[in-house]
């Protein structure tokens, strides 16, 4: 709930704590971060030697439940109705896309507000300790909502019943669904085509260096309050987990970040466009519904308008192709060396905050200007230098100046250079697909795989979507060359705010 309410996802989410005693504790990562957990997938993990790292997590993290069993979260709901919970017209049960969800009791309306989760059934920065002294420690550094909230929740789970939230510690998974425990030579393997790797592991790498800030400027100093059989890399890979697939931004409570118990039950569809905020007249947190369920159906919510990759990414699944009308896939483009022009080229990048090599978002329909100005700038011969500034500063999101750039003269060059751009990633993808061969395994009940399969599937279905956008920008490129080389284009403007492929 970005704004809105919904998820955005920024892998450069993670604060430095370099300075922690510089920074006010209500500062929160440079992207707001959401909701909730991947709907539907768990995998049961073998003890075969290619699965060891997995099931080491299971063996250091004794919190949380292997399986999202309905039984165990009906435990939760209890002790949420105990604690104030008002009466739900929803209910866990188990669902067919995920292992529990939210089921209509009772016929709900289009528009209707549902859940009203009291703010004391709320999980955020000023909830209550139940180690007192250890929150004061945090809150004497100043340490940002994200470790701070990853922290919390570790050391309530390490007081088991005596925490008040340890019925909803129980209720979450012990393994949390994300590219975070996917090991380095299984990112290597599974997802070497996709973009999505390195943004995988940069924010494994992010995760380690935070917990190592933690540990070195905090918690050495504090053993007593923080030991390290407890808060060590195991432990905050597990919360972390959970706050990358639960937490919600709430733009109504001052754009608070929290865990919401109950709320985090509710599993993603890509059609469905509602999200969660708080309401100051009902003082719960609630949703609006878009649509009308009978008794019976599974209540869904949006995570937000994401690409299967992120999706893959925080929550572990990848919706079956083309049913994400918001999937896209990341195009790397480079300047070549070889180029006469390129430490110019480079300095007029530099100077608008860019590289040599940009990652620029395609998607089924088209892409951005920005793709556009940085293919003129890879293209444009010596004597357009007088136009470098003006084309790297439209091939930049962070700047206002006009992005609908045409230059006439390189338009053909630029669409070839975009093409080969393509065919080189298509490339990429076609070797892993072939060798990967024919897989339809039904990761929704991933129960029946072993962790191999599991992470294979996931892979190829994010190829395979990945693919197809790739493959789709292809055939519009190759079109359009060959209508420009044809003289039918020669001098027109053919691309005008967001290019769409159709139009």
């Amino acid at each position: 709930m970005a704004e809105a309410g919904r998820i955005i996802l920024n892998t450069t989410f993670l604060p430095s704590l370099h300075s922690l005693h510089k920074t006010h504790r209500k500062v929160s990562y440079s992207q707001p971060f959401l909701h909730k957990r991947h709907p539907a997938i768990q995998c049961s993990i073998s003890t075969s030697s290619d699965t060891k790292a997995a099931a080491k997590v299971s063996d250091t993290v004794p919190w949380g439940c292997d399986i999202d069993s309905v039984e165990n979260a009906e435990a939760l709901q209890k002790w949420l109705s105990d604690s104030g919970l008002p009466p739900q017209k929803m209910g866990i049960q188990k669902v067919e896309v995920g292992e529990r969800g939210l089921v209509a009791l009772k016929n709900i309306r289009k528009g209707e507000m549902l859940l009203f989760v009291p703010p004391s059934l709320v999980i955020d920065a000023d909830s209550e300790w139940s180690c007192p002294e250890a929150g004061e420690v945090l809150k004497q550094y100043s340490v940002p909502d994200w470790p701070l909230l990853a922290t919390y929740l570790i050391s309530e789970a390490s007081f088991e019943k005596s925490s008040r939230w340890s019925n909803y510690i129980s209720a979450l998974p012990r393994q949390p669904y994300s590219l975070l425990y996917w090991t380095r030579a299984e990112l290597d393997t599974y997802l070497e085509a996709s973009r999505i790797r390195e943004r995988a592991i940069e924010r494994i790498t992010n995760v380690s260096g935070t917990y190592n800030d933690l540990r070195l400027r905090i918690f050495s100093k504090h053993p007593h309050l923080f030991p390290e059989e407890v808060f060590n890399m195991e432990s905050f890979k597990w919360s972390f987990g959970i706050l990358f697939s639960r937490l919600v931004r709430l733009p109504s409570m001052d754009e608070r970040v929290a865990l919401v118990p109950w709320a985090d039950m509710l599993n993603h569809s890509c059609e469905v466009e509602t999200f969660l905020d708080y309401d100051k007249s009902s003082k719960g947190v609630v949703f609006t519904t878009d649509r009308p369920y009978q008794p019976g159906e599974q209540v869904f919510i949006s995570y937000g308008r994401k690409s299967n990759g992120e999706l893959l990414l925080s929550y572990g699944f990848v919706p079956r192709e083309g049913t994400n009308p918001s999937d896209s896939v990341e195009l790397s483009l480079s300047l070549k060396k070889s180029d006469k022009c390129y430490k110019e080229k480079l300095e007029a990048l530099k100077k608008h905050g860019l590289s040599a090599s940009q990652c620029y978002p395609l998607q089924v329909t088209g892409w951005p200007l920005e793709l556009m100005a940085y293919a003129y700038l890879a293209v444009s011969p010596p004597s357009m230098s007088r136009q470098f500034e003006e084309m790297a500063a439209a091939a930049s999101n962070k700047t206002t100046t006009n992005k609908n750039i045409a230059y006439p003269d390189i338009e053909e060059q630029a669409l070839q250079f975009i093409l080969d751009s393509c065919e080189s990633s298509i490339s990429k993808y076609t070797k892993f697909l072939q060798a990967s061969g024919s897989m339809d395994l039904d990761v929704t009940s991933p129960k029946q795989l072993n962790r191999r399969l599991f992470l294979k599937q996931l892979a190829v279905d994010l190829c395979n979507s990945e693919s197809r956008i790739l493959f789709r920008a292809q055939y519009v490129l190759r079109r359009r060359l060959r209508d420009i080389r044809s003289g039918e284009l020669r001098g027109l403007k053919i691309f005008s705010g967001f290019r769409n492929f159709f139009g």
